[in-house]
């Protein structure tokens, strides 16, 4: 039962941080490294709360996180991405299964069309010059908060005997 605290308690500290990296992101346009290293370090004690096997569970979740970061690190130089996002992203990777961390990446980009949508057409309406800035975090957040709440809060419900 302990265990099962444990792990839940991981999953609450995940999405605060999220919060973080998305209020930080929307005041300073900026998803500070120390958060980021945080949420990657917290992966290895996720995957031992969650039971995962080295071979193939821990494997396939590096896999997924080390693509993931190519692919973005390739946007970053195409100034197509910030760097706290890729960081960002990369370390969700490590957490978040590969077929839900694809539901992830799907939500994060309708969830960050409609934020640029938004702030395009708050931008216009007080006639701004300079470059337009998305905070990408909270869009990224937003999806990290989805999955967790639609894939791994509700089986805490059932595993405390909520539900």
């Amino acid at each position: 039962m302990l265990s099962e605290y444990f792990h839940y308690g991981l999953l609450v500290a995940l999405a605060i941080a999220l919060l973080v990296a998305a209020f930080t992101d929307m005041r300073r346009r900026q998803i500070d490294n120390w958060l980021n290293l945080g949420i990657a370090m917290g992966a290895p004690l996720f995957w031992w709360s969650s039971g995962l096997a080295l071979w193939p569970d821990v494997a396939l979740q590096f896999g997924v996180a080390l693509a993931a970061f190519a692919i973005l690190a390739g946007m970053f130089a195409l100034r197509m991405m910030g760097g706290g996002d890729v960081k960002l992203l990369t370390a969700l990777a490590l957490w978040i299964e590969p077929t839900w961390f694809l539901k992830l990446l799907l939500v994060m980009a309708l969830v960050g069309g409609v934020l640029t949508i938004v702030m395009g057409s708050w931008h216009v309406m007080r006639r701004q010059r300079d470059r337009l800035a998305i905070p990408y975090g909270v869009a990224i957040s937003a999806a990290g908060l989805w999955v967790l709440g639609t894939h791994y809060f509700p089986a805490a419900s059932t595993a405390v005997g909520v539900g």
